[in-house]
């Protein structure tokens, strides 16, 4: 039987086998080959990091079954499938080691891409959203506070569509270096909080026209209504387990500053999943969106306790956790 990966209850882990889902029309099923964890939100889930009444609290009931962001082989399909058997796909489906997904939520890979990279799909998509609220765009001057798995995404959409300024803010040296390696155009070692006297230099003398938080830490979204300049816009990528905790400061309307969130659910007619998901194929073999050096941990699917016990205590150490499943 195939195995998947559980949150049984708050702060446990487990692999089970389970009996996989019969194929239903105008799906496929899917062969695990590679799956990324979401440090902050299977974090989140795990921990129970989240407060009564949020979606939080309506999503993650135990058992849990966690992850989304899976790379996989075709290996069965329906009549008229516009896949073929063996094909290299994406979906956004969970830790598991047999998936069916709906057609129209599979994305095949590009040939020579390999599964390490694929596995940033889902994480792409979501750095996507915030480019898209934040309408970065040729020349612009953006600056995103965390250098953790979303802000690298982040980051590299803002060198994507031109940003003249992407400055990276984050206290972990190490992840300042990967978004240097991504395009990043200079970074800023500090909290959000201490980084508010340094942006502007950073920029060429100006604050940004956008800020990214991109730390789901709900503290940090006070301190990042400071750094966008005036009449500038502020993108909450992170999604927090604590709104409550996130606080408006008069810098909203004293300095005018525009808030705008951004989630992976955030699709419309022009820019669907598959839409982003084909443009980051494409950046990537462009080498517009470079992944180098990301990937910096790797476990057997079986060795899940282990990989969210890093995850957990030592996250700063991490950024993309691989699970192979072959």
């Amino acid at each position: 039987m195939p195995r998947r990966i559980l949150f049984l209850d708050k702060g446990v882990v487990s692999f089970q086998s389970y009996e996989p889902e019969a194929l239903k029309p105008g799906f496929v099923r899917i062969q695990a080959r590679t799956s990324l964890i979401s440090t902050g939100t299977e974090g989140i889930c795990l921990h129970r990091m989240f407060e009564p009444g949020t979606h939080w609290d309506d999503w993650v009931k135990y058992p849990f079954k966690t992850g989304y962001s899976m790379v996989g082989e075709v290996s069965e399909v329906g009549e008229g499938s516009r896949f073929r058997l063996g094909e290299k796909v994406v979906s956004r489906v969970t830790h598991a080691e047999d998936s069916i997904a709906a057609e129209t939520n599979v994305m095949a890979v590009p040939e020579g891409m390999s599964n390490d990279d694929a596995a940033w799909f889902a994480l792409a998509t979501i750095g996507f959203m915030g480019a898209k609220a934040g309408q970065f765009r040729l020349g612009d001057s953006v600056a995103v506070v965390g250098a953790g798995p979303i802000g690298q995404m982040a980051i590299r959409w803002a060198v994507a569509a031109g940003a003249r300024h992407a400055i990276s803010i984050d206290t972990v040296p190490a992840r300042l270096e990967m978004a240097l390696q991504g395009g990043a155009t200079g970074t800023i070692e500090a909290t959000a909080a201490e980084a508010a006297g340094l942006l502007a230099d950073a920029c060429g003398g100006e604050l940004p026209r956008v800020v990214v938080d991109a730390t789901g830490h709900a503290p940090v979204f006070e301190q990042c209504l400071k750094l966008p300049r005036w009449l500038g816009t502020l993108v909450l990528l992170g999604d927090s387990g604590t709104p409550s905790q996130q606080r408006l400061t008069l810098d909203v309307v004293r300095r005018g500053i525009q808030i705008h969130g951004a989630h992976i659910m955030h699709e419309t007619p022009e820019w669907t999943e598959r839409n982003i998901v084909e443009l980051f194929f494409d950046q990537h073999q462009r080498g517009r969106f470079g992944l180098q050096s990301l990937n910096t941990h790797r476990f057997r699917a079986d060795q899940c306790v282990e990989a969210f016990a890093l995850t957990t205590e030592r996250r700063s150490e991490t950024m993309g956790v691989l699970f192979d499943w072959v």
